[in-house]
């Protein structure tokens, strides 16, 4: 009775698919140099790059056009990829930026934007970055919004903090009216939602191969007075780092000296 009633709320507020988190911000711009910084993109030149998470491969042909020896996008759904290697034809570097669901080439680099909220098994995904990486490589990675930003639901944040006031069966329950896929809980829908927060994915670096080299956690413009330890779940827009394998990390560490 009480999933029906928030059903009925849900379908009273938001009887279609709700436009939100398209990435449209981003259109006419480099969504690399603004999430990953300008520095970047100066430093990809002759490098071999994973886009890992790739999607319809924007970002991949940005880097390859960039000045990158190789890029390889993967990702794990094929009409995205298709879409990726339509795009690459189309700008005349389908010789340098390849798509797939698999590789077996090491990268120098190995970039994850918008992905870690999405991955099913994000252990499992660093485990295999990890793989792919070279020993003295390098991995960027940026995603958001986390689980308790006000949209950290995605597709279900029809306002602020939905997906936290509704409960699973009746926002899937809801999203089943205009979307026929047959997904039964978040993980389910088209690109998964693993409901990540920040915590979680700091745990799930520790219980890594890999070290945090930095990492910046980007308020909300409304929020950022009140952006801290005690809210970033909360206030925190885009979670943004730079992961170095632990072998890597400790090799840099003249000998006597302590890690901290």
């Amino acid at each position: 009775m009480f999933t029906t009633l928030q059903y009925r709320i849900l379908k009273r507020i938001s009887p279609g698919s709700p436009d939100c988190c398209t990435g449209s911000v981003y259109v006419g711009k480099s969504k690399l140099a603004i999430l990953l910084g300008d520095d970047f993109l100066s430093k990809i030149s002759g490098k071999t790059i994973i886009d890992f998470g790739c999607g319809e491969g924007v970002e991949a042909i940005e880097m390859a056009q960039r000045g990158a020896k190789r890029v390889i996008g993967i990702d794990i759904r094929e009409d995205l990829l298709q879409k990726a290697r339509q795009k690459a034809l189309t700008a005349g570097i389908q010789d340098t930026c390849l798509f797939a669901s698999s590789t077996r080439e090491l990268a120098d680099i190995i970039v994850s934007i918008d992905c870690f909220e999405h991955f099913a098994d994000p252990a499992g995904a660093l485990r295999l970055m990890n793989m792919l990486l070279q020993p003295a490589g390098e991995m960027l990675v940026s995603f958001g919004p986390t689980w308790y930003h006000p949209l950290g639901g995605h597709l279900f944040s029809v306002f602020p903090w939905a997906h936290l006031i509704f409960n699973q069966e009746a926002l899937i329950r809801w999203r089943s009216t205009f979307k026929a896929d047959g997904a039964t809980r978040f993980s389910e829908v088209a690109g998964g939602l693993n409901q990540m927060t920040i915590r979680k994915f700091e745990a799930l670096i520790e219980n890594s191969t890999f070290r945090l080299a930095t990492l910046e956690l980007v308020p909300i413009k409304k929020f950022r007075r009140f952006h801290s330890r005690l809210t970033r779940e909360f206030t925190t827009a885009i979670v943004r780092c730079h992961l170095v394998k632990e072998n890597s990390l400790r090799a840099k560490i003249p000998e006597g000296e302590v890690a901290a």
